[in-house]
């Protein structure tokens, strides 16, 4: 599967983030459907929202801000679009997942957090 949009802020929201091999995420700027009102404020406004989701995946992950900005609206990545689509292993190096894996490591790392937890 694939931690797409506000899924990689869930993501690292957690005290360990775990992602099988084969799964994406997708790093892009906010983005809106519909009809906007074409003012400062309104362009003001997203750049607040967009600073307020990098503050927050800076803070709960390894990643550097200017690092994740990069990824964000590097251009000619996704197919009509500006972001980047990362894959498995590619996120343990960008500091946004901690391991690779599956149910089983998962649940064995969940019992390990709870032993130290309890210690």
């Amino acid at each position: 599967g694939g931690g797409h949009s506000i899924g990689i802020p869930i993501a690292v929201s957690c005290d360990w983030t775990y992602m099988v091999p084969s799964a994406t995420m997708t790093i892009h700027p906010i983005r809106l459907t519909g009809m906007i009102i074409g003012v400062p404020q309104t362009f003001e406004y997203l750049e607040q929202m967009q600073a307020r989701v990098v503050n927050f995946i800076v803070k709960h992950s390894k990643i550097g801000e200017e690092d994740l900005k990069e990824m964000m609206f590097a251009q000619g990545n996704l197919s009509r679009d500006i972001g980047t689509n990362i894959v498995g292993e590619e996120a343990i190096g960008t500091g946004l997942v901690d391991s690779i894996g599956g149910v089983s490591e998962a649940i064995l790392k969940l019992n390990e957090l709870m032993t130290m937890k309890n210690q």
